[in-house]
């Protein structure tokens, strides 16, 4: 039996940027609703659902690349490329997630929209299951993964309103969530260039090649706007727009950064873990700007 340590890695658990930058896109949904402050409760279920979800996803990921994993610097030591947790023990605790994640949708989402939940979860689950495959036939798998992340905006929004019917704001932070994923997952690529590239996988950052900071830029200008624009459609106080214009510059200086010339591997890991940083920012502009706090 593999130790607690072991199987936390397999899901990710131990690295909580993964998982924090999965919830930010379902905060901004919720902070964005007509009647938001949005319920404590709902916000708790919506935080075990999606980590269920990660650790889900995490785990198929590992699934698919058992082989490849070995091959690359970054993920030679997962513990399915190293060979501490067997396939079939991967398999159960995928299962195990997934069962999770349907537990929360059954049992913990408003009655009234628990149909369209299970829906919603039903429709994510081949584009996160299969998106750790699309870098072997796509050019651009982590458009892929940007899509799994806009199920993130989706489920909350529809646990909470019974409806998908959210007009321009809702369109906003969907297309929002899907530029800045692409973004901050083609940096991470970036890390893995080589080793993709000699492993024959594929990923934009290969794809867009010398033009990719220039692409995640733009994704993250236009996520700034969009975002904005949300927010201001569903009104909020000045106090949004102060901790909104830090958010943005941040993006802006992040993305003038990675057109320095040979940066190292650490570089963009750290990028991964600023993002972080600025999606909760803005997340926070939204609590603040949005009156703040949880309903009861």
């Amino acid at each position: 039996m593999a130790p607690l340590q072991t199987w936390l890695a397999l899901l990710r658990w131990d690295k909580p940027s993964g998982r924090l930058i999965l919830l930010i896109p379902a905060g901004w949904s919720l902070w964005l609703l007509p009647q938001a402050p949005p319920p404590a409760v709902l916000v708790g279920w919506i935080v075990l659902g999606g980590l269920a979800v990660s650790g889900a996803g995490c785990v198929a990921n590992d699934l698919w690349d058992r082989r490849i994993d070995p091959e690359v610097e970054r993920t030679r030591e997962r513990p399915l490329a190293s060979g501490r947790i067997s396939v079939g023990a991967a398999v159960v605790l995928l299962a195990i997630c997934l069962l999770a994640a349907l537990a929360v949708v059954l049992w913990g989402l408003p009655a009234s929209s628990r149909g369209l939940c299970l829906g919603l979860a039903i429709a994510a689950l081949p584009p996160v299951l299969l998106y750790p495959s699309a870098k072997r036939w796509f050019g651009y798998p982590q458009a892929v993964l940007a899509l799994c992340w806009g199920f993130a905006v989706l489920i909350p929004w529809a646990a909470a309103q019974g409806t998908l019917q959210g007009g321009w704001p809702l369109a906003a932070v969907w297309v929002a969530t899907w530029l800045w994923t692409f973004g901050f997952d083609t940096v991470y690529a970036m890390a893995d260039r080589d080793d993709d590239a000699r492993v024959g996988v594929r990923s934009s950052a290969l794809s867009l090649g010398a033009h990719a900071p220039v692409v995640v830029g733009c994704c993250y200008g236009a996520a700034a706007v969009l975002l904005a624009w949300a927010a201001a459609l569903q009104g909020v106080n000045g106090a949004f727009w102060l901790i909104w214009l830090v958010a943005a510059g941040g993006w802006w200086r992040e993305a003038q950064l990675l057109q320095r010339p040979a940066l190292p591997r650490s570089a963009f890991g750290l990028h991964f873990r600023h993002q972080v940083l600025l999606g909760a920012l803005v997340l926070l502009a939204l609590v603040v700007g949005r009156s703040g706090g949880l309903a009861a």
